[in-house]
């Protein structure tokens, strides 16, 4: 079953659409997913590069001999994750699709990298965005409702 999902960056610039062929994902917990997402691993959906169509032109980062990222440079959101030879998957951010609650984790990549204090944190206290009341107060003051 394949399905076509859309995505993109935070501003809108960027925008994809990929067919997926399935609702895994992964953890890569590598030194530069890390640095290139600022998070303690990035969450990926690999597919087929030819499976990805550009709406909107990303731009890329060459982050290392053997590897390059789309994102966007007008509000910085990473977007996936490519080799530079062209063969192999691709990856996006499962974070960057419009919908991303049907994908799952089914692995751990780069695991050298994995610091273990993060993965399970069921029992850490819990608080929605909207009842922040610093958060409800600064977008109250823009005039705007605090967004999902």
């Amino acid at each position: 079953m394949t399905e076509t999902f859309s995505g993109g960056c935070q501003c809108g610039r960027v925008r994809y659409e990929a067919v997926v062929e399935n609702f895994d994902a992964y953890w890569c917990h590598c030194r530069m997913c890390q640095k290139a997402t600022g998070g303690m691993a990035a969450a990926f959906v690999e597919m087929p590069a030819g499976n990805i169509r550009w709406l909107s032109a990303p731009d890329w980062y060459e982050s290392s001999p053997v590897a390059r990222r789309p994102f966007c440079s007008t509000c910085g959101t990473p977007l996936g994750f490519a080799w530079k030879d062209g063969t192999g998957g691709a990856d996006l951010t499962v974070g960057s699709f419009d919908d991303p609650s049907r994908f799952r984790p089914v692995a751990h990549a780069g695991a050298e990298g994995i610091n273990e204090a993060w993965l399970d944190t069921r029992g850490l206290p819990r608080q929605e965005t909207a009842s922040t009341q610093s958060v409800v107060e600064r977008w109250a003051k823009a005039g705007l409702e605090v967004p999902e």
